[in-house]
């Protein structure tokens, strides 16, 4: 009897442990300012190239854009972190994890939980406000080595990767 109930505890244990580990998310959705942002690119100085792509639900050609940038950054996932930031209301974060999730994009990603102006000011100098907006920063010094509004193509996207990449390496 007592190892019947030993038994019935520890699988309603385990039950629980895993419906808890099946149910966590494997994107795990951030709100950042601008700061936050450019603290987590820094991480990443002088060991990989750090690709930032904004994008929001609402904006076509960044959805249009989204599956290319998720195919890519697992192509380059040795070599650089790509980051997803969502442009999307706060009360619109549950719509952007789903995107995420359903894009298949695992790990770290941010919405923006800052004034407009603010944030894109804090982010880059040259950004209007436009989305997509995309950045890149080079794997050695951290700094902005491409940027670019609108959507673009996987080429474009490619050499952006390949100067972050080998940035300062000597031919």
């Amino acid at each position: 009897m007592k190892l019947y109930k030993l038994l019935k505890r520890t699988g309603i244990f385990c039950l629980f442990l895993f419906s808890f580990s099946c149910s966590r998310s494997p994107v795990d959705l951030q709100e950042a300012t601008a700061g936050d942002i450019l603290t987590a690119v820094a991480k990443h100085k002088g060991e990989k190239a750090v690709l930032v792509n904004y994008w929001a639900t609402w904006c076509g050609p960044c959805v249009e854009e989204f599956p290319m940038v998720v195919e890519l950054s697992k192509e380059y996932a040795d070599e650089a972190v790509v980051l997803f930031v969502s442009a999307d209301w706060l009360d619109e974060k549950e719509r952007a994890l789903e995107f995420l999730k359903k894009q298949g994009v695992k790990g770290l990603s941010f919405i923006k939980n800052q004034k407009d102006n603010e944030f894109i000011d804090g982010i880059h100098k040259d950004w209007s406000g436009a989305l997509p907006f995309t950045i890149v920063y080079g794997k050695n010094s951290g700094n902005v080595v491409d940027s670019w509004e609108a959507k673009k193509s996987a080429a474009r996207f490619v050499e952006a990767f390949n100067k972050a990449i080998n940035e300062g390496v000597k031919s």
